[in-house]
């Protein structure tokens, strides 16, 4: 045998790789737990896809109205924010008739109001009229805002969904979307019942988070009032959350909003030991949070979550820092849940569900079964064919071929990847082209060898001839997996995936490998018996 060389060292280390790091994903038994954390054992195996393992498909649609309406409850609270900070004089800030409407007591400051409308609130149309006490400003929506403001929330739907099911370490799910106005969700694995509803909620729940202030003047008469009437004032009627008969009169521009939360964790109460939610907000957010309670002390301050009163305690002093408690009668899996929900971003609206269909364990079984019978049967007949027409040359290439199977399973299974069918077919695919790589360099050595080159030079020159049509080959089909990859949804992304692993090993183990072995056996070549070798049928002068 020839002496050992870096080609083959790095042939048999790459092999040696894929062998160990894909041995667990092909004796795995994939759990059926949705909530299996990607930093248990099973975070170095290959995670199955829907169409493989079955799941829980959905086709979801954003409520616009209420998008604008939050939009507009931002603008509320950000107007006031700038009236207080500029200690301006106004009166009966509210939202009523999709407008965000107040009064400036003082037509001196008119210069100073108009000058931040325009500054910070830009596609928002303000009207002006003259009251008796000073000037009324009404500022609505714009059409472009309006628009733009949609589409921010579809946007934010598929970013906010697709962190949430993250964060509870689900198993690659799908969240894209889906034409201009739909949202498509696919989350593998789910089998039950109380898993698809636990799903629901993380995806449904709009998890928008108010600090409001109670309306002290006419909280008395809550019980009395109508929700027209409330508004009349400038006020929202919001129940409480252990006890629906109990509602509180809250203003309806909040002081401050979700959109302000850096953080959101479970802790426990140190009297009760209860869980609860601790969040904790960005710089303007503390300051505006401790602007108010410094100025509202005595008066009660609402948490209000999904238009619901978890607590309204009464401010007995300053708070600073930022950081804020809901409490309530929480269990600690639903504190966990409404903290991953908060850290992960409220809805700008709700989103409901226009189509929902569960794709069961045993079609996914039968797509495997399929699937793996293609595999191994189109594996057979390459290898087959190989050692045939190519002899040991085929032998080697198969080698190669084995090698460049276990390095596919080895990196998705490194990378958490999630193999779907369209996966699957990939790696049928790759069979093929990692098989036609030492196809074309077989032929041309052999083409070498009936010329009449020794075998030394058939070799060297036949991998130096085949290297740019297999260099070219593999870059162009590369780069389509890379575009596949990153225009393409779900299962695109799957197959992408497996190519573009694929060609990367099958560069390694045809061009790389297979060379270091000719090398390394050459020697062994009997010159009289290419037939043997290289399935030449008939020897023409080899020297």
């Amino acid at each position: 045998m020839g002496n050992l060389n870096y080609r083959v060292v790095v042939f048999f280390f790459a092999f040696i790789f894929g062998i160990v790091f894909s041995i667990p994903s092909l004796t795995q038994s994939f759990s059926n737990d949705t909530n299996q954390t990607k930093s248990d054992s099973s975070g170095k195996k290959i995670t199955l896809g829907l169409d493989l393992q079955g799941g829980l498909h959905m086709l979801l649609s954003v409520k616009k109205e209420i998008a604008l309406e939050s939009k507009l409850k931002s603008i509320g609270t950000s107007v006031k924010y700038m009236l207080e900070k500029e200690d301006l004089v106004f009166d009966n800030l509210k939202i009523d008739n999709s407008q965000v409407t107040f009064e400036l007591l003082d037509n001196d400051d008119l210069p100073k109001v108009d000058k931040f409308l325009v500054e910070d609130f830009k596609n928002v149309t303000v009207t002006k009229s003259k009251i008796s006490e000073g000037t009324g400003y009404a500022l609505s929506l714009s059409e472009a805002l309006k628009k733009e403001t949609e589409e921010t929330a579809i946007n934010q739907a598929v970013d906010t969904i697709r962190n949430r099911l993250n964060d509870t370490g689900l198993a690659e799910p799908t969240v894209a979307k889906q034409g201009t106005d739909k949202i498509l969700v696919e989350v593998p694995g789910v089998k039950t019942a109380e898993q698809e509803q636990h799903i629901r909620m993380l995806i449904s729940k709009p998890a928008h988070l108010q600090m409001m202030s109670v309306d002290e003047d006419r909280a008395n008469r809550v019980y009395s009032m109508t929700e027209e009437e409330a508004r009349q004032y400038g006020d929202v009627i919001f129940p409480d959350v252990d006890n629906k008969e109990q509602k509180y009169l809250l203003y309806s521009v909040p002081i401050l909003d979700g959109s302000m939360l850096t953080d959101a964790k479970v802790g426990h109460n140190q009297k009760t030991n209860r869980p609860e939610i601790d969040f904790t907000l960005n710089a303007q957010g503390s300051k505006i949070f401790g602007d108010f309670t410094e100025h509202n002390v005595g008066k009660r301050m609402a948490v209000v979550l999904d238009n619901v009163v978890y607590t309204a305690p009464v401010i007995q002093t300053r708070i600073g820092g930022g950081r804020v408690q809901i409490t309530g009668n929480f269990k600690e899996k639903e504190a966990a849940d409404i903290a991953i929900i908060l850290r992960s971003g409220s809805l700008l609206a709700p989103v409901q569900v226009e189509e929902k269909r569960s794709v069961g364990p045993s079609l996914g079984a039968d797509n495997i079964k399929a699937s793996s019978i293609a595999l191994a049967v189109g594996f057979f007949l390459v290898i087959l064919f190989m050692v045939a027409y190519y002899g040991m040359a085929g032998v080697i290439a198969n080698f190669a071929l084995i090698a460049n199977l276990f390095l596919i399973l080895a990196v998705m299974s490194l990378a958490g990847a999630t193999l779907t069918l369209p996966g699957m077919a990939g790696i049928v695919l790759t069979v093929g082209m990692a098989v036609d790589a030492n196809v074309i360099i077989n032929e041309r050595i052999r083409e070498l060898l009936h010329q009449g080159s020794s075998i030394t030079k058939a070799i060297e020159q036949g991998y130096n001839n085949a290297f740019t049509a297999i260099w070219d080959a593999n870059v162009t089909t590369l780069i389509a997996s890379v575009v596949l990859y990153f225009y393409g949804t779900g299962p695109i992304k799957g197959f992408a995936i497996t190519i573009s692993i694929g060609i990367l090993a099958s560069m390694l183990t045809a061009i790389l490998g297979t060379h270091g072995i000719y090398q390394w056996i050459l020697p062994k070549i009997d010159k009289n018996k290419l037939g043997f070798w290289f399935g030449i049928k008939k020897e023409k002068g080899a020297k």
